[in-house]
């Protein structure tokens, strides 16, 4: 196994023991706030497979009560079909091919692992609420590719509180809180064969096994009956795509009742009807043929925004649905605008929620690397086409992959093509895609025919070829054709750069506090209290000390500076 590989294995076996070890937070009784909690649950590698979004074998009670009390949003798509790109693009509200955070993933380069360096101005939105006064937390998982997997390897400056036991608990008293949870029950890693069966790789093994101690040993089973289960047209039908499809039905359950606990826990401790709960996903199946590409499988995910009453918004009545077209980067604006705090004006995405501005016509979408695969794709989807450019097409999407093959409908499939024993619309993935792509998903919504080339859909075909070439002009990508390039400018010569030590000046208004690194963030804290986020200069009382440090995101954090009253020096 190469170094890289090895690397990445390595990574995600840490993942796994701090991520499924994850649960709730405590949660704490507070007086209702002139601005809402907020709740941001993204589930792992799941399409709409919920039972409110019309799949019939969904067994989701508890998503589905969330629907039935707020509202579904089912033309969501993220902008990426793999997780750690589309996280990026989720938290910073940019898409991820214009901040440096296109890779899968950025620390497993085959050259050198960096971290993404995202332009001065780029903030994550949950450092924009911090600044606007909420107290923000996460559970386990970050993966922003300026930041590692797990909590603790990202900017300090974007949450108040991190890890399994992070909650808002120990929020100042009148505070309101942005709060996200990660639930893992469904990532790709469950659907692979369980304990009892022979694995195909040391990782798969070792993944299945702390899959059970956290979830039990009867992970990935007790789902419904594989014969039962309708199959979408690109898959064979066999027992084996059979039964993976069973256990990703199963895991879809466990994480239906995590979900319930997070929302027994918000109305136990009386914050639920002062709480906005957001409900979605980090991309679309965790299944070959849906994770990591840019077909609808792999980019269209449910979402469920639930208001309290004394919130929701008059035009959108309990348990509706609204069909505009929502991109991942409108989480941020909307967000930020229920939260009260400012939209930065470089920001793409709209506010989904108000109804002042016209719905989007298009959504966008890119695939890069892809672990040890070089691409290179782009999308634009409208409300009826599809349109994919593939700068790499000789490449097809069934090709070999570590990780994905871990999933043995995926190694039976490649085998069955093997033997011509698909037919045309199974086979197509194994087959090299071409420059361009054109689908018509009202009357294809499985994206098999290509309609590139027909003459009756020129017009189609241009009008999303321009809106495509559009985006990326307007958009401005970042300028390297080689994710090599692109490294060596964030880390030159492999080695991460450090964050110059703030410095701390006493001013009439207070202790004043500037780095001289770009667009970097600043925090503080006060005789070893609590770090909090620098937004302008610190009152201190007499005999009080204080300490600062910055950070540059995808840059190491710089040193700590320390305040001596009556002097301007930091030391």
């Amino acid at each position: 196994m190469r170094t890289g590989r090895l690397t990445c294995c390595t990574t995600t076996l840490r993942w796994l023991v701090a991520l499924l070890s994850a649960g709730c937070s405590d949660l704490v009784a507070a007086e209702p706030h002139a601005r809402p909690h907020v709740v941001l649950i993204v589930a792992e590698d799941l399409g709409p497979r919920i039972g409110a979004f019309g799949d019939p074998i969904a067994s989701t009670p508890r998503i589905d009560t969330l629907a039935r009390e707020g509202v579904r949003y089912p033309n969501t798509f993220t902008t990426a079909g793999v997780c750690a790109p589309s996280r990026a693009a989720l938290i910073t509200g940019r898409h991820q091919n214009t901040i440096g955070a296109q890779h899968m993933r950025a620390s497993t380069h085959p050259g050198h692992g960096y971290r993404s360096v995202p332009p001065p101005d780029v903030k994550a939105f949950p450092e924009h609420l911090r600044a606007g006064g909420y107290y923000t937390t996460v559970d386990q998982k970050l993966d922003y590719q300026f930041s590692g997997i797990l909590v603790g390897s990202g900017p300090f400056t974007i949450w108040d509180d991190e890890g399994a036991d992070a909650g808002w608990r120990d929020r100042p008293e009148g505070t309101p809180f942005f709060a996200m949870f990660n639930p893992a029950e469904t990532h790709e890693s469950g659907v692979f064969t369980p304990l009892g069966s022979m694995p195909h790789s040391a990782v798969h093994f070792a993944m299945q096994l702390l899959r059970a101690w956290q979830f039990g040993w009867d992970v990935g089973t007790g789902g419904p009956d594989p014969a039962s289960l309708p199959l979408p047209p690109y898959y064979p039908d066999t027992q084996t795509v059979r039964s993976d499809l069973a256990r990703h039905y199963s895991n879809i359950a466990h994480m239906d009742a995590h979900v319930g606990r997070i929302l027994d826990r918000l109305e136990a401790d009386g914050v639920l009807e002062d709480t906005i709960v957001i409900f979605t996903t980090d991309h679309g199946d965790g299944l070959p043929r849906a994770k990591r590409e840019l077909y609808d499988s792999g980019l269209k995910v449910p979402l469920i925004v639930r208001w309290p009453e004394r919130w929701r918004p008059q035009h959108l009545p309990p348990g509706s649905t609204d069909p505009q077209l929502v991109s991942f980067v409108d989480l941020a604006p909307t967000i930020l605008a229920m939260a009260s705090v400012p939209k930065p004006a470089s920001l793409p995405g709209r506010d989904f929620v108000a109804n002042t501005t016209p719905p989007r016509p298009f959504v966008f979408a890119a695939r890069d690397r892809i672990d040890e695969v070089e691409d290179r794709q782009r999308a634009a989807r409208g409300a009826r086409f599809k349109y994919i450019r593939s700068l790499s097409p000789e490449i097809p999407g069934g090709h070999t992959l570590d990780f994905r093959d871990n999933l043995a409908m995926v190694r039976e499939m490649r085998n069955l093509h093997r033997e011509g024993r698909l037919d045309e619309a199974q086979a197509r993935w194994f087959e090299p895609p071409g420059p361009e792509r054109l689908f018509d998903l009202r009357n294809d919504p499985h994206e098999l025919v290509d309609l590139s080339r027909d003459p009756a859909h020129g017009r189609d075909l241009e009008r999303l070829r321009a809106a495509l070439d559009a985006w990326l002009l307007r958009s401005g990508e970042t300028p390297e054709n080689l994710e090599s390039e692109m490294a060596e400018r964030f880390w030159p010569g492999g080695r991460e750069p450090a964050t110059a030590s703030p410095r701390l000046r006493e001013t009439a208004n207070g202790v004043e506090i500037t780095c001289a690194s770009p667009g970097a963030s600043i925090g503080y804290r006060v005789d070893a209290g609590r770090w909090q986020l620098y937004t302008k200069p610190i009152r201190l009382q007499p005999g009080q000390t204080l300490e600062a440090r910055a950070v540059r995101y995808g840059w190491a954090q710089s040193d700590t500076a320390r305040f001596e009253p009556g002097n301007d020096r930091a030391r």
